[in-house]
């Protein structure tokens, strides 16, 4: 079916493909803060919502966005884990706890 015509996406002008790579994976980067992000805040909610520990659930959310800043500006994934960690752990010994 395609075999009248010659191939323009190789040699059309203005192919960027190096942006496209930069920008996907610019894309990639920002999802995964952002996923890392929700779920910090829903770790913070069933800490405060469900335990009823509203003071160390702030703490959570004060955590989530100091991960989430660095995140955002540098693109890098390491503040995310760390933040991730962080919450986790507040989350399992306030369930412990209660």
């Amino acid at each position: 079916m395609a075999d009248h015509g010659k191939v323009e996406y190789a040699t059309a002008p203005g192919n960027d493909y190096p942006e496209h790579e930069n920008t996907y994976d610019t894309f990639v980067k920002f999802a995964f803060v952002g996923t890392i992000h929700v779920i910090n805040l829903m770790l913070g909610l069933a800490v405060g919502g469900v335990m009823g520990h509203w003071l160390t659930s702030i703490l959570v959310f004060l955590i989530a966005i100091i991960g989430l800043i660095p995140g955002l500006v540098t693109g890098s994934k390491t503040s995310s884990y760390v933040a991730f960690a962080l919450c986790f752990a507040i989350f399992a010994f306030s369930g412990l706890s209660h």
